[in-house]
């Protein structure tokens, strides 16, 4: 790094700016540039706030910049807990800003090594721990070094209270923000070894339970979500898509849309018409009036998603091979030397996001076309400004990204398509423009968890144990199916996973756990099937299963002592099982349910789980993600389900898409989170993919009949309970 231009001093700096930026973020994430040093310019503050993790003014108050896009999961609050606790900072003295959009700075590594700004896969705290305690740690050494040289001590004889400096010798102490007039940064900043880290019993923040520092503004209102955000002389958007993805529009009436009053440009998409209006009202009138010719000559038209999965059957059932994305062992040879075999397949819908906000951006494009200014709630804020700069054929470092609230992600906000839409509106007026999808805009056109159908065989020995397990995964979408089907946990010697791809031209995306919903319902309900031939608890045969996976097994034998696994239900009731791993966190649950049977309604009156996901940074948080994920989970087993008839989506608002209501809630939902000193494992998505195969085993002990087909709607129960 080279010092600033300008020559400001650091003393100078401290004058003008009331604080000082502890600037060792570059070398918490890049351990190779020790030692460098730069001058911070004043004016940066202004422009920027502060370029840095960690903010100390003179009256004590700590900034501390969360990098973490905050939708509702409290990365906002767990991130700078994190760093807080190795720079033993007081709390209630922290206060937490959203960090500027920049990578390099404030990214993590992940997807190959690269640094990204990402919220996707449960990755953020466990992404972010090992980097923002170094931060931490290393702002801590900045004061220690600071006061040594000002009291004339050895670094040694110095420790901290929280926000405090002590030297034990003499009886002085010292507060963080008397040391912003006597801060000398070091010439060399070390990395901190991991052993002079705190150990886990010297934690105060870590794994305790504090406030979440978004919600008292959640509440009283004045969180700023992007739908939220005016700027001035900002005009509205809208898009009409059609109903077959990829079907490209003719417009027949723009002279008489663009007549109407309030209109302020039409503009052409490959997919879609936009109108911008004076007001989200006169947008929507005009939408509504759009005559437009469409080309359906794509991909999508025809495809009848029920009749498909038929296609999908016969692909599975296909005696070669597609692609394999796992496999250990001879999965073929072990299948012949099996006494016995078995084979079952099982099936789910398209599903939709659902999340609360509706999409929408504003984007202001200069009128030169040589800057942009962005306001949005996005998952994936580090890729914004290179997105848009590509459209706009300018640089990165030209596009101003403001992140706000997100009100819900779950997968769909990590693409940038609603912003380029905006992007493209305001550039072709010269306005800055709100793009506002309707709820109909984002279940009709938006992207959804892929149509899917799995194909399970299997064989055991002669002692009843599981030797071979092919798992053939038929659908679109790659990666979206095939995660979640390795099973690392269970002790099956020869393993399978054979991946059938096929493009129906539906716009598909990562869905909570992305393909581990489906999977681990297939594998944890083809688990019972086995169980259930071969007379065994559905408990007893994971337990073999898991004989060489103490952690996993810890899980299970927890989740079956809150359950009270070994006494019978009440009357009319039964309990399924069912264990799955993701992102690193490993998670059994177990249900107890009921059937109406004269109206299919299946009925979770009780869900037990318990969770190993490493060392808990907030526990409040994890426990309310558990449940999240179980009622999410609840949703899309039971309500969620969009059907596709000749490339039309059938479904276009909650009136015929339901998600589950508060009356169908369990009566309980009790969450076990095991110890562990392990680093955090991703939570956000840990309990949702254990719900279906829980339910679906639980109905099956119920009722004797399976159920393989998601959702469980009344009708497909009751005809199941037909049959």
């Amino acid at each position: 790094m080279e010092k600033s231009s300008n020559n400001i001093s650091r003393r100078n700096f401290i004058a003008a700016a009331g604080g000082v930026t502890l600037a060792i973020t570059a070398y918490a994430l890049y351990p190779t540039l020790s030692g460098s040093k730069k001058e911070i310019d004043p004016s940066d503050l202004a422009e920027e706030k502060v370029n840095a993790w960690v903010h100390l003014r003179n009256d004590g108050q700590i900034t501390i910049y969360n990098p973490a896009a905050e939708m509702g999961q409290g990365s906002m609050t767990a991130l700078p807990v994190i760093l807080a606790e190795e720079l033993d900072a007081d709390w209630d003295k922290v206060k937490i800003e959203t960090a500027p959009i920049n990578v390099e700075t404030y990214g993590f590594k992940a997807f190959g090594n690269r640094k990204v700004m990402i919220n996707v896969g449960s990755r953020t705290v466990m992404g972010y721990y090992d980097a923002l305690r170094q931060a931490g740690a290393q702002a801590r050494y900045i004061l220690l070094h600071s006061v040594a040289q000002h009291w004339s001590v050895p670094i040694q004889e110095l420790n901290t209270a929280p926000s405090l400096v002590q030297h034990e010798a003499s009886g002085r102490e010292i507060s963080y923000g008397e040391i912003v007039d006597i801060l000398q940064e070091p010439e060399n900043i070390p990395e901190i070894p991991s052993s002079d880290l705190k150990s886990p019993d010297e934690f105060r923040l870590i794994g305790k339970v504090l406030p979440r520092y978004d919600v008292p503004a959640k509440v009283d209102g004045s969180a700023q979500f992007a739908i939220d955000i005016q700027v001035p002389d900002m005009h509205y958007g809208v898009l009409e898509r059609g109903k077959v993805h990829g079907a490209k529009p003719s417009l027949t009436n723009a002279a008489e849309i663009q007549s109407l009053e309030g209109i302020i440009a039409i503009v052409p998409f490959s997919y879609g018409v936009g109108v911008v209006a004076t007001t989200l009202e006169k947008a929507l009138a005009a939408k509504a009036k759009l005559a437009i010719d469409w080309d359906r000559n794509v991909t999508a038209q025809g495809h009848d998603s029920q009749s498909d999965l038929e296609g999908y059957q016969q692909l599975a059932d296909a005696s070669s091979d597609g692609k394999v994305m796992h496999k250990v062992g001879d999965v073929k040879a072990a299948m012949r030397k099996g006494i016995k075999k078995y084979t079952a397949t099982y099936k789910n819908d398209y599903i939709y996001h659902a999340q609360m906000e509706p999409l929408n951006a504003i984007a202001s494009v200069a009128a030169d076309g040589q800057s942009a200014e962005i306001w949005a709630g996005t998952q994936n804020p580090g890729s914004i400004a290179p997105t848009v700069a590509k459209e706009l054929g300018i640089e990165a470092d030209q596009v101003k990204l403001n992140l706000c609230y997100l009100g819900g992600g779950l997968g769909r906000r990590s693409t940038s398509d609603y912003i380029v839409e905006s992007v493209k509106l305001s550039q072709a007026t010269g306005k800055p423009v709100k793009l506002m999808w309707t709820r109909e805009d984002d279940l009709q056109y938006g992207m959804y968890r892929p149509l899917s159908l799995q194909k399970l065989e299997a064989a055991t020995d002669a002692n009843g144990q599981i030797i071979a397990l092919n798992h053939c995964i038929v659908g679109d979408g790659s990666n979206l199916l095939a995660s979640g089907a390795k099973n690392a946990f269970y002790n099956i010697p020869n393993q399978a996973v054979d991946l059938r791809l096929t493009q129906k031209g539906i716009r598909i995306k990562h869905w909570r756990a992305v393909g581990h919903g489906p999977n681990k319902f297939a594998i944890e309900s083809f688990i019972d099937e086995i169980a259930a031939d071969q007379g065994k608890d559905p408990l007893d045969i994971r337990r073999a299963l898991m004989k060489d996976s103490p952690k996993a097994l810890a899980t299970l034998e927890k989740a079956a002592e809150m359950a009270n696994w070994n006494t019978p239900p009440a009357p009319g009731r039964a309990r399924g099982i069912a264990f799955g791993e993701r992102s690193g966190a490993l998670c059994t649950g177990i249900c107890e349910i009921s059937v109406e049977e004269d109206s299919g309604k299946i009925r979770v009156h009780h869900f037990w789980s318990a969770v190993d996901a490493g060392t808990i940074v907030q526990p409040d948080n994890v426990v309310a993600q558990m449940e999240g994920g179980i009622i999410m989970g609840m949703s899309s087993v039971f309500c969620e389900q969009l059907t596709i008839k000749n490339g039309e989506i059938q479904q276009s608002n909650f009136h015929d898409y339901p998600i589950l209501r508060i009356e169908d809630a369990p009566e309980s939902i009790e969450i076990a989170m095991m110890p562990s000193t392990d680093s955090p494992k991703g939570i956000g998505e840990a309990s949702t993919p254990i719900v279906a195969g829980a339910i679906a085993n639980a109905f099956a002990t119920l009722t004797g009949k399976r159920l393989r087909h998601l959702p469980f709607s009344p009708s497909r129960v009751k005809r199941v309970l037909e049959a």
